[in-house]
């Protein structure tokens, strides 16, 4: 063989070599991200800035975008599809207000741990900083609002920052990411790093975290068999890690005998019907699980972060208790409330190793203390009955609607979404929740508006399943339009409005804590709420007598339909237990003896210096 054979003969690769680069435009690396990502729907509205990857997802195999109205919707929505799955959701957004109307979402996201990505489109990258048409400053507009986001400024580092977004939404303490893509960089044509090859690259806080270790475990158990009043405090931390974790918790409380309560965003993770559950604590909580959180000696909390909804005032909260902390996320540890047990860890991984070094101090022959006292004394609280309330007359009570609903929902594939003011404590209160994912509600930012976009996340994941967004008539008015999409899409969501004609939480604290000065909370010009519904194409139905509720609600349930229900209740309830702004957590409001409050406040809104609006509330 010559040398000039030698040359023209085409060279042998090695066997190692690794294929060649896979090139495509940044938009097109999009679609890649999110279809290896497990990605197979996202919520979006488009807009200039954005059209190449709307143009990249027109025929996207395995890919279903849902148009919302509004990107709030798409935000909620995403949110909602994630925290009834436990993936990510996903948002996809224009520029300047696309990103801005988003803002919303991603800063309920992060209060509540929430695993969603938002992309958003930006201004070709020679306009950033030019006041182009649409531009807007995303990444600093977001900074506070998210656990991380980028501007994208070539197309070599889109892949890289696509697929870490999504690591960094699901690791450690779950939460907002946002890529900020220029529209030249979705035009441009880089090289596509695969997901495999790229999890190497990946910064070290996308990493599991280290389970917990063993001699806080030890420390744990010692201090909690030696307890007489020990208790178990939730919280979403419970549900973001995991079903496995919500089993071992159910586990736990079976081998120990220790009450549980939780937060809002804990609900579900213990039975609503399980033995040891107290009900929800704090705010609006019941008696019995408060109480049971201030005179505890030993206070054991689970992927809880002791939030002033649940504390009340700092200086009085459970002040002989001992505390031990379990929560992904170093900085919550010792944040609002001192403990003398900081585990960080994944809270499913620290229940397991407590279970398990539990029954190897049983097996020891070291008895745990003896809590029959102690399950005496919040039986004695909870005797009267924390939520009690008497449905009388022709007027339903809007906790009479709840419980009804859930009558008539029990032993179907049932999730809850909610809206924001008193239904959603009803809602909490009221609403046996006895499985995880499946009661979505804005805890931290208090969102009006949240319920109805997150129901449509929800029954986009659960096409079969009844979805039910229990909301007030304000709240719902917010993102309404979202109705719009619901029918669009074939999601049979149902609407049911708890309508007082009030913004019915600032009213009851105008009552309570503002001498009755009903200022702008009243709603002098409502829709006819059946009206919008057939006008969307929903079916829409009235209750205005407790005697048609059982049937309204079974013809909402079984209407293929989206439904919007308006429930009219009583205008003058209030939500109790309630613990004042400012006052400690065991300084709780209690509803009236008699437990009806519309009759209570009849003669003082009959004063005369009581205006139109507040004398309506009779």
């Amino acid at each position: 063989m010559t040398t000039m054979d030698i040359l023209c003969e085409a060279p042998v690769a090695p066997a190692h070599a690794s294929p060649a680069p896979e090139m495509l435009s940044g938009a097109a690396m999009v679609v890649r991200a999110l279809q290896e990502n497990g990605i197979d729907t996202l919520f979006g509205y488009p807009g200039g800035a954005v059209l190449p990857i709307y143009d990249a997802l027109y025929a996207a195999p395995g890919l279903r975008h849902i148009l919302v109205r509004h990107e709030q919707g798409a935000g909620h929505a995403a949110e909602g599809y994630a925290r009834s799955t436990g993936g990510v959701g996903v948002a996809l957004v224009t520029s300047g207000p696309g990103a801005t109307n988003i803002v919303t979402p991603l800063a309920d996201a992060l209060l509540d741990s929430v695993p969603i990505v938002v992309l958003s489109g930006q201004v070709p990258s020679r306009l950033i900083g030019t006041d182009a048409f649409q531009e807007c400053d995303t990444v600093g507009i977001t900074r506070s609002c998210t656990k991380h986001n980028v501007l994208v400024r070539h197309v070599d580092d889109l892949a890289i920052a696509l697929h870490e977004a999504f690591a960094l939404a699901r690791s450690g303490r779950p939460g907002p990411v946002l890529v900020d893509i220029p529209k030249d960089v979705q035009n441009a044509i880089g090289r596509y790093i695969p997901l495999e090859e790229a999890r190497p690259l990946l910064r070290p806080n996308c990493q599991p975290v280290p389970g917990p270790r063993m001699d806080s475990i030890s420390r744990a158990v010692e201090m909690l068999r030696a307890a007489t009043r020990p208790i178990l405090y939730t919280g979403g931390g419970i549900i973001n890690s995991g079903d496995r974790a919500s089993a071992l918790l159910r586990e736990f409380a079976a081998e120990t005998g220790f009450p549980v309560t939780s937060t809002l965003l804990g609900l579900g993770a213990y039975p609503a019907s399980g033995p040891a559950w107290l009900g929800m604590v704090g705010m609006h909580g019941s008696v019995e699980a408060n109480r049971a959180m201030h005179d505890c000696d030993v206070m054991l909390a689970l992927g809880a972060r002791f939030d002033d909804r649940v504390t009340g005032r700092l200086d009085g909260f459970s002040p002989r208790s001992r505390k031990i902390h379990v929560d992904i996320d170093p900085s919550s540890i010792n944040k609002n409330v001192p403990v003398e047990i900081g585990i960080v860890a994944d809270v499913g991984a620290t229940l397991e190793a407590l279970l398990k070094a539990w029954r190897v101090a049983a097996k020891s022959g070291r008895p745990a203390a003896d809590l029959a006292p102690w399950r005496a004394q919040i039986e004695r609280w909870a005797a009267p009955g924390s939520f009690r309330y008497r449905q009388s007359g022709t007027v339903i009570k809007p906790q009479y609607a709840i419980e009804r609903l859930f009558a008539a929902a029990r032993g179907r594939e049932t999730y809850i979404t909610t809206e924001v003011g008193q239904h959603q404590m009803w809602a909490a209160q009221l609403y046996g929740f006895e499985a995880p994912r499946r009661f979505m509600t804005s805890g931290g930012l208090g969102t009006m508006g949240y319920g109805l976009p997150a129901a449509i996340g929800v029954q986009a994941a659960h096409p079969d399943a009844l979805v039910v967004d229990i909301a007030g008539e304000a709240s719902v008015q917010m993102t309404m339009q979202e109705m719009s999409c619901a029918v669009q899409y074939g999601l049979p969501v149902k609407i049911f409005i708890l309508n007082n004609e009030w913004m019915g939480m600032v009213r009851q604290w105008q009552q309570l804590l503002h001498g009755e000065r009903y200022s702008q909370s009243w709603s002098a010009a409502l829709p006819d709420f059946v009206k919008m519904a057939e006008a969307f194409g929903c079916l829409g139905l009235r209750a205005t007598d407790p005697a048609e509720l059982d049937a309204k609600i079974a013809e909402m349930i079984h209407d293929p339909r989206p439904v919007l229900f308006d429930c009219r209740v009583s205008k003058a309830e209030n939500c109790y237990p309630m613990i004042p702004s400012g006052a400690a957590h065991d300084e709780m409001l209690l509803a009236p003896d008699d437990t009806d409050e519309c009759e209570n406040r009849g003669a003082k809104l009959a004063n005369p210096a009581i205006s139109e609006a507040g004398r309506s509330l009779v």
